[in-house]
């Protein structure tokens, strides 16, 4: 019996032994062959930017992480260039949006991936970024924000590089900020307006519109000393309200009939001052 037992124990320890090793083996693969390391990187992703619904958010994940692979963007020049710098555009403006600005520390870990996927790598060129690619993206970022391309112009005029300059990640960064702030002000100053509008005019007082705007610059002296564009939204955020209401409450009361301010107009007035507080690139 005790030769039985020691028998049945040897083939318990060596079948104890064979699936630590199974297990062993099977986390090296998992290692070597980098799913464990993508795992975590995307599990942070979910941390950082915390989506209603992880799964479909995960799903996206590994659908565009694909192209930052090394065969994708690798030592030759794949056929298709502009096909495949299209496709990092794209793959650029979704880890861009993959966490909102306000999200300082998710944000700028996204703009150097963002940055990353749009790095030239192929034989004739050095790793890095240049101006017809970084202004290129500033214009989808834009163009996806449904922004006035009249109001926008003017800041891609600022914040532009020249095609063929090489774009640093701090301008690269910097531009991408000022673009995402700029649409979410230009609503903001959107949402006021429609509070300042005579629906069946569709357009506003322009004595009332003026004062608004008057109060909306004023709140905007108040990040003069920033040099980050947020500083800007958040100085038009806090905007009082009763300091606006008095300011349009005096417009209205000595108003006389005038040429009424439509919604375009405004929208670039106030896109105007906050332009005015971004600093040229170079």
């Amino acid at each position: 019996m005790a030769a039985v037992e020691k028998r049945r124990q040897a083939v318990a320890s060596a079948a104890s032994r064979a699936a630590v090793a199974a297990a062993d083996s099977e986390e090296d693969f998992l290692r070597q062959v980098g799913v464990t390391e993508m795992l975590r990187a995307a599990l942070l992703k979910v941390l950082e930017a915390r989506p209603e619904e992880p799964i479909a958010f995960l799903a996206h994940y590994f659908e565009n992480v694909g192209l930052r692979s090394p065969a994708n963007g690798g030592a030759g020049e794949p056929p298709g260039q502009l096909l495949l710098q299209q496709q990092r555009l794209g793959r650029a403006l979704w880890h861009l949006r993959l966490a909102h600005h306000s999200q300082r520390t998710a944000f700028n870990n996204n703009v150097s991936v963002a940055y990353e996927c749009l790095s030239a790598s192929g034989r004739k060129k050095q790793p890095g970024l240049d101006g017809r690619t970084y202004s290129e993206l500033l214009k989808r970022i834009c163009r996806d924000g449904e922004a006035p391309e009249e109001v926008v112009a003017p800041l891609l005029r600022k914040i532009q590089c020249r095609d063929h300059e090489a774009v640093p990640l701090d301008v690269f960064r910097a531009g991408m900020l000022t673009c995402f702030v700029l649409l979410e002000f230009v609503a903001r100053a959107g949402a006021l307006f429609q509070l300042l509008e005579e629906p069946a005019l569709a357009a506003a007082d322009r004595r009332v519109a003026q004062a608004a705007l008057d109060s909306l610059e004023g709140a905007l002296q108040a990040g003069d000393g920033a040099n980050v564009p947020a500083h800007y939204l958040e100085a038009g955020s806090r905007l009082g309200p009763d300091g606006l209401a008095l300011a349009m409450q005096r417009a209205a009361a000595g108003r006389r009939p005038c040429v009424p301010m439509m919604r375009d107009e405004f929208l670039g007035k106030a896109a105007a001052l906050f332009i005015a507080k971004v600093k040229p690139v170079g």
